[in-house]
């Protein structure tokens, strides 16, 4: 099918036939009520996870042990902000048609939505988790705890600040999402651009204060491979609070979830249900 043919199959069809026309057939297309394809999500989700700790450990410790000189906060924070959003952009582009929230926040939306059960819930989180923490232990195996591996800490005496402002950007990154992707596939042109944009402007400008996790799995990872869940719990209720609030404004902006539709994930939702 040409690109031409593609895009016209994909306007004139709705749900998963439209979902279908966008990714290329059935091939590349994991569909989310088929039990035969929990597997490749919880995989898929593994992979991005880890890929996400290992990269933000690993580039802490090689910046720290190999940088050159001693580097400011904010030097640190927009070197890791960069490569964490480019590997995310990656990484929603070439598993986002499986399933690419590599963020338990992202999982707690989409179930508090009604995208997905509890229960696929919760293996998410359990994955994500263990994902997080193998990726920051492989990168203290390569390269030791140099750069405290990025772990995410607030200053001293703003534990309750830190999580206040986690609270405000993973409402806006849930939020943002929420708005791009009908449904619990990342699936789309922008998206991956939109998050990776995201992630680069507020972690560069937050980094040096909290760390701009948004993530508890991405602040898990790294704690753990330090020894150090002294300050974890900021990192876990900032973001869930956020993402509760943004998807109660999200349904005030959209209404209740439509299903999943392949022009929605561009930002251009369709007026219909399937």
């Amino acid at each position: 099918m040409s690109a031409q043919d593609r895009t016209t199959a994909t306007a004139q069809a709705i749900g998963k036939a439209a979902l279908l026309a966008s990714v290329g057939g059935e091939r590349g297309f994991a569909d989310w009520t088929n039990p035969d394809h929990r597997l490749r999500r919880l995989l898929a989700e593994f992979i991005g996870m880890a890929g996400l700790t290992f990269i933000l450990s690993g580039g802490a410790a090689i910046l720290a042990r190999y940088g050159g000189h001693s580097l400011q906060p904010w030097q640190t924070g927009l070197v890791l902000s960069a490569v964490s959003a480019l590997w995310l952009v990656v990484a929603v582009y070439f598993l986002g048609d499986i399933s690419a929230h590599f963020n338990p926040a992202m999982t707690l939306a989409f179930a508090l939505r009604g995208d997905m059960n509890w229960v696929m819930a919760g293996a998410y989180w359990v994955v994500q988790f263990v994902a997080a923490a193998c990726g920051s232990l492989m990168a203290r195996a390569f390269f030791g705890v140099a750069g405290k591996l990025a772990a995410t800490m607030p200053q001293s005496g703003l534990a309750w600040q830190a999580a206040g402002f986690e609270v405000i950007i993973t409402f806006g990154l849930v939020l943002m999402v929420l708005n791009l992707a009908n449904g619990p596939k990342l699936n789309g042109p922008f998206v991956p651009l939109a998050v990776g944009a995201y992630i680069m402007a507020w972690g560069s400008m937050g980094g040096p204060f909290d760390g701009a996790s948004m993530n508890p799995a991405r602040s898990f990872g790294p704690d753990l491979a330090v020894g150090n869940l002294s300050t974890w719990w900021v990192y876990l209720i900032g973001p869930v609070i956020g993402t509760v609030i943004a998807v109660g404004v999200a349904y005030v902006l959209r209404g209740p979830a439509k299903a999943q539709e392949a022009m929605a994930a561009m930002g251009t939702p369709l007026d219909q249900t399937a």
